[in-house]
């Protein structure tokens, strides 16, 4: 396959300097701008992703007129994570951040 370049970008030495005192042992600047530019790609569409869900769901409860309360929301929302922190302290593990 055949590779593609992104475009160069101008930062203050300082920022360089920076981001050259985080690079990890064989890891080049290059290595570590791409892996940042994928990422924040990911994120973007994530969240992209997100706004659509909610766009859809409010749309559904107009066109219903069913919608839940905002306390019922919230306590749902605290079940959730509650149970799965009780679940993650009985096997022993950390909870693990944004993995469902």
């Amino acid at each position: 396959m055949k590779t593609a370049q992104l475009p160069p970008v101008r930062v203050e030495p300082s920022v360089r300097e920076e981001i050259e005192s985080v690079l990890r042992t064989g890891e080049t600047l290059s290595q570590f701008v791409e892996a940042a530019a994928v990422e924040a790609a990911r994120r973007r569409k994530a969240q992209d992703e997100f706004v659509a869900r909610g766009r859809e769901s409010l749309a559904k409860a107009r066109a219903s007129g069913e919608f839940v309360p905002l306390d019922d929301a919230l306590k749902a929302m605290r079940d959730r994570l509650e149970a799965r922190m009780a679940e993650h302290r009985s096997n022993g593990a950390a909870p693990s951040i944004g993995k469902p």
